[in-house]
C-alpha cells in the first residue's frame, strides 16, 4: 500500500523535531558540565549576569568619562567589584595582582597607549562581556548545526571529542580571563590550568622582566585588535585518544615488522633547516610538545616555544578553560586560530614587535588552515626515544 504524501511529511517532521529535542538536551548537558567553571550564572535554564555585574559592565562600556576607569589601579578596583558581585573571593587571586595591573597600565604603557586602552579597549570589552550570556546561549542553540556534538563542555582525560567555538565567543571568554572572572575552586582537582590572568600580572610586579611585559603587550594588542574589528571565524579544539594495545579490540597496532616490510609509500614531507614553526607556508602541522597541561606556563612566567605561540595567538588560551591535562596516549588538535602579533627573541629576549595580519586560507567550517597539535613529549629522553616501544607508542612510557 502506498503511503500518502501527508503521512510521509508528518513522519518526517516528527523525526526532525525529535532529533532537535534530543540535540537540545545534549547541548544542555554540555552546558551543565562546563557551567561550574563559567562566570555567568543560570536561572530557569537561561544564562545571565547578576544585575550588579550588568550595571558595572554597562558603566565600563560607556568609557572613562562616565565610568572614571582611566588607570590600571581603578580598572582593578572595578574588576574586584565585579568579582564580589559574582561571589568570587579576592583571596584566590595572586597577592600582587592589583600591583601588576597598576604597573603595566599606569607605568609601562606610554600615555598615548594608556589613553587608547581606556578610551577604546576597555569600553569595547565591557560591551563584549555584557553579551557573553547571549553568545553562550546562541552557541548552544547552534552547536549541532555546523558540527554535530561540538558544544562547549569539559573534555576530560580519555574522552575523545571536539568543541567548536566562534572567534567572537573566544574573545568574550578571554575578556573574562583578563578581568579574572572565572571561578577557580575546583580547577586544580580537575587537572585544569589556571585561566584567569592574575598570575600573569602578579609575576610582572613580583619579578619584573621585559619578557613578561611583552607577553602582556601581546595580549593587550589582541584585545585592541578585536575591539576595532571582531573576527568572524571558528576555532576547533579536539581531544584525540589512542587506546593502548590490548585496551581496544577494534584497533590494529602495526608492529616493527609491518613497517619494515611495508611497500606503501609514506606521505611527502619537507625539511627546513631555518625559520620559525609558525612562519612555515602551506598547511603544515605545528607540534606543541612542551607540557601535559595545555599552554604550559603561558599565564605564568614561561616564555619558550609553547608560551610564545599562545601569546601571539591568544585564542589558544581558550582551550585551557575546558581541556584537563593530557595523558601520554592523548593529543589536543587545534584548528583555526588566528595570529595577531609579531615578535622577536626567545625566552628572556622575547619582545612584542607589532601587529601581524594573518592571511591563511579558511576551510569550509570557517577555520583558518592553521593546525596545532599539542602532546606531552618525554622529558629529555636522549637516545631512548628511538627504542621500538617508544617509536610505536604502544604501551605507557612514563
Amino acid at each position: 500500500m502506498a503511503l500518502n504524501l501527508k503521512t510521509i511529511i508528518c513522519s518526517f517532521l516528527f523525526v526532525k523535531r525529535r532529533n532537535q529535542r534530543k540535540r537540545k538536551m545534549e547541548n544542555r548537558e554540555d552546558l551543565k558540565s562546563i557551567l561550574p567553571y563559567l562566570p555567568a550564572v543560570m536561572r530557569s535554564s537561561t544564562l545571565f549576569w547578576p544585575s550588579q555585574v550588568v550595571e558595572a559592565l554597562k558603566a565600563l562600556s560607556t568609557g572613562p568619562l562616565h565610568s572614571h576607569v582611566d588607570s590600571g589601579h581603578i580598572l582593578f578596583t572595578a574588576i574586584e567589584d565585579i568579582r564580589n558581585s559574582l561571589s568570587l573571593s579576592s583571596t584566590s587571586l595572586a597577592p600582587s595582582t592589583s600591583l601588576g595591573y597598576s604597573l603595566f597600565f599606569d607605568e609601562l604603557l606610554t600615555r598615548e597607549e594608556s589613553r587608547k586602552w581606556f578610551e577604546e579597549g576597555v569600553p569595547a570589552l565591557g560591551s563584549l562581556l555584557l553579551r557573553l550570556p547571549s553568545l553562550l546561549e546562541a552557541h548552544y542553540e547552534n552547536a549541532d548545526k555546523v558540527f554535530d556534538g561540538a558544544g562547549l563542555r569539559m573534555l576530560d582525560s580519555q574522552e575523545a571529542g571536539i568543541v567548536l567555538l566562534s572567534q567572537e565567543l573566544i574573545a568574550a571568554l578571554l575578556g573574562c580571563s583578563l578581568f579574572c572572572l572565572f571561578p577557580d575552586h575546583d580547577r586544580y582537582m580537575k587537572q585544569l590550568q589556571i585561566i584567569n590572568f592574575d598570575q600573569l600580572f602578579a609575576s610582572l610586579y613580583e619579578d619584573y622582566s621585559q619578557k613578561q611585559e611583552n607577553k602582556i603587550r601581546c595580549i593587550i594588542h589582541y584585545f585592541q585588535r578585536i575591539s576595532s574589528d571582531m573576527p568572524k571565524g571558528v576555532v576547533s579544539f579536539e581531544r584525540k585518544v589512542l587506546p593502548f594495545e590490548g585496551q581496544a579490540d577494534l584497533i590494529s597496532y602495526p608492529n616493527s615488522n609491518f613497517w619494515s616490510t611495508s611497500a606503501i609509500p609514506l606521505c611527502k614531507f619537507e625539511v627546513h633547516s631555518s625559520g620559525l614553526i609558525e612562519d612555515q607556508s602551506g598547511e603544515t602541522v605545528e607540534v606543541d610538545f612542551a607540557n601535559k597541561y595545555l599552554g604550559g606556563g603561558a599565564l605564568g612566567r614561561g616564555c619558550v616555544q609553547e608560551e610564545i605561540r599562545f601569546m601571539i595567538s591568544p585564542e589558544l588560551i581558550a582551550g585551557m578553560l575546558f581541556m584537563p591535562a593530557m595523558e601520554e596516549n592523548e593529543a589536543i588538535d587545534i584548528v583555526g586560530i588566528e595570529r595577531f602579533s609579531s615578535y622577536t627573541g626567545y625566552a628572556s629576549s622575547f619582545r612584542f614587535s607589532g601587529d601581524y595580519v594573518d592571511a591563511r586560507d579558511v576551510d569550509t567550517l570557517g577555520r583558518r588552515k592553521t593546525r596545532i597539535v599539542a602532546i606531552d613529549a618525554l622529558c629529555s629522553p636522549g637516545m631512548r626515544q628511538y627504542r621500538e616501544n617508544l617509536v610505536l607508542r604502544l604501551t605507557p612510557q612514563h
